[in-house]
């Protein structure tokens, strides 16, 4: 099996339970979408949006549309019952590395989810493709680099990889979009960049 397919079969077997398990630290999310510029009017594009976590802080944002991208069959099944109800959203099963909108975005959002991806640079580089002039990119956890790091111990490196430190992350970052935020605090871990 590949490693793409272990990450789909690892998250479709987790889905229903998911959420049971979700802890929210607010003020680290709260921070995290205010460092990814998210406002009013605004078109986001969630990667890797699990069961759409981070879909109701956006709505209260009053953003303009939000595109929730997931590999998982699982999850995006449960985000699409979730926001069956809310034209705003849109919720897509696919590899985000092969998606080919016909828009593009002025807020990307990585949340929880960048050591599921083999290669930043290659996921930095096709998201920021998908970013509108000025349009930032933002890659976050809401947890700090030890937090995480000990998080993904016990998971398989069939679908995990070892995290990129906040500032290795934000130096790949700078050679596609103008890094505005590198966060590594006891609280979150965050890089977002602008497209000029």
């Amino acid at each position: 099996m590949s490693k793409k397919n272990e990450v789909i079969a690892f998250f479709d077997r987790l889905s229903a339970g998911w959420d049971s398990h979700m802890v929210r630290n607010e003020r680290a999310i709260n921070r995290i979408i205010d460092n990814g510029r998210i406002r009013e009017n605004m078109s986001v594009l969630d990667v890797a949006c699990g069961t759409g976590v981070l879909i109701p802080d956006y709505l209260k944002r009053n953003v303009r549309s939000v595109t929730a991208i997931d590999i998982s069959k699982g999850m995006t099944d449960i985000t699409a019952a979730k926001f069956a109800d809310e034209e705003k959203v849109e919720v897509v099963c696919g590899d985000v590395m092969e998606y080919c909108p016909d828009k593009k975005f002025d807020c990307i959002v990585i949340y929880n989810a960048l050591p599921h991806f083999e290669s930043p640079e290659e996921l930095i580089k096709k998201l920021a493709g998908l970013l509108e002039t000025e349009g930032c990119l933002t890659i976050a956890h809401g947890m700090s680099f030890a937090q995480l790091s000990r998080h993904h111990d016990n998971v398989s490196e069939d679908v995990t990889n070892p995290l990129t430190t906040a500032w290795k992350l934000a130096e790949i970052m700078s050679r596609y979009l103008k890094v505005t935020v590198v966060v590594s605090d006891d609280e979150m871990y965050q890089v977002a960049g602008v497209k000029e």
